[in-house]
């Protein structure tokens, strides 16, 4: 039987994907695509705050009724978590939403709330600094408040650099990342792969925990500079990093990384 896979820059290369199962098929489509074959190896899993998501569902009470003037999100887990407690109530026009990204901005706007602000940088410092200030007003009266929902553990950076330039931050519990188990045979196969394609610090920190540094691929593909500095705090090193954190971003610096005079891809 012949192979159907389409031929593209990455046919015959083999590609790890450390995504949840529940966010990998985009990136699995994408880079079936340009013909690799990809290995699932699901080193983490999103679950519920640990509060069951109350917190989470108080917090969109509090949106509908007005309480915020900004709402910031750093990603598509929060975002997507925080619109579905919020369900199809309206929120006050005076109410501005922030994404630290293209992809979290993707997440809103198919949400019904499409971003006010996305940084030209995709990481929480650029965030912080974009903000503007209580004083500047959202076009209506000012609560002088932003919520924050977020992931369990993150790094401090947007919450702190906001509270100094004298906003009040909630923040809330949206969502926690815990290990994944992948199965043993899903661990062979992807330290058999060309190249590993990393999202998050998560799924670097479990894919070193699961396999070490030497059973990792040699090719280490990061969508951003978070991701990367995690890559070489595990002592490993980046191979290529993504120009647009984003899932297109990320396939095309695959291709880059492990077929360097290849075209644009499709």
């Amino acid at each position: 039987m012949s192979d159907r896979r389409p031929r593209g820059p990455l046919t015959g290369a083999t590609v790890v994907v450390t995504r949840t199962r529940a966010q990998a098929s985009s990136l699995v489509d994408r880079l079936t695509g340009e013909g690799a074959s990809v290995v699932e190896l699901p080193v983490i899993a999103v679950e519920d705050a640990a509060d069951g998501g109350e917190a989470l569902r108080h917090s969109a009470d509090r949106v509908a009724a007005g309480a915020y003037d900004w709402l910031v999100f750093t990603s598509t887990n929060a975002a997507s978590r925080f619109l579905a407690r919020l369900g199809d109530r309206p929120v006050p026009r005076a109410t501005r939403w922030a994404a630290v990204g293209p992809g979290t901005a993707a997440t809103l706007a198919r949400g019904g709330h499409p971003a006010d602000l996305v940084p030209a940088t995709s990481v929480a410092e650029s965030l912080a600094d974009a903000l503007p200030g209580p004083s500047s007003g959202t076009g209506g009266p000012s609560t002088g408040r932003v919520l924050f929902p977020r992931a369990e553990s993150v790094r401090g950076v947007l919450a702190s650099g906001l509270r100094a330039r004298g906003w009040v931050i909630d923040e809330v519990v949206a969502y926690r990342t815990v290990a994944g188990s992948p199965p043993p045979d899903a661990i062979a196969a992807a330290s058999r792969a060309d190249a590993v394609a990393f999202t998050s610090s998560s799924t670097v920190e479990r894919t070193v925990e699961l396999m070490g540094t030497d059973q990792v691929p040699p090719v280490v593909v990061s969508i951003g500079p978070i991701t990367s500095a995690s890559v070489v705090a595990a002592g490993l090193s980046v191979t290529v990093e993504a120009v647009e954190p984003t899932i297109d971003g990320l396939v095309a610096a695959v291709v880059t990384a492990l077929d360097p005079g290849a075209n644009a891809i499709g």
